[in-house]
């Protein structure tokens, strides 16, 4: 496993977990809507994860999916303490990640200039 690190392998545990929670209805926030969470980008001493999750909605869904996710931030450390096997529970910060819109966003630019030709 050369050139894959501790941390990617904590950050995509983390992943899966949160990611699993979600879809069981686990965290029943009203507040997050149907989210997807992206990746985990763990700090190599494995104290802090930056949580990506992405929205298809409002900008006020997707504030709100944040808040909720905030507020949850407690409950899901504990359950991903009970799964897996870690000295300490890294702490968690979620982000919406904006890469899919954008990604969309050029999509559709070059659409554009490839009908005008």
């Amino acid at each position: 496993m050369h050139g894959y690190k501790r941390a990617d392998r904590v950050g995509d545990s983390i992943l899966r977990e949160i990611a699993s929670m979600i879809t069981r209805g686990e965290i029943r926030d009203p507040r997050i809507g149907f989210i997807t969470i992206t990746h985990v980008k763990l700090s190599p001493d494995l104290k802090e994860a930056k949580v990506y999750f992405s929205q298809i909605g409002t900008d006020e869904e997707k504030t709100n999916s944040a808040e909720g996710l905030k507020s949850a931030v407690g409950y899901i450390r504990r359950c991903l303490g009970s799964r897996l096997q870690l000295r300490s529970v890294p702490t968690l910060r979620f982000y919406l990640d904006e890469t899919v819109e954008y990604a969309e966003h050029i999509d559709e630019l070059l659409r554009g200039i490839t009908e005008e030709q």
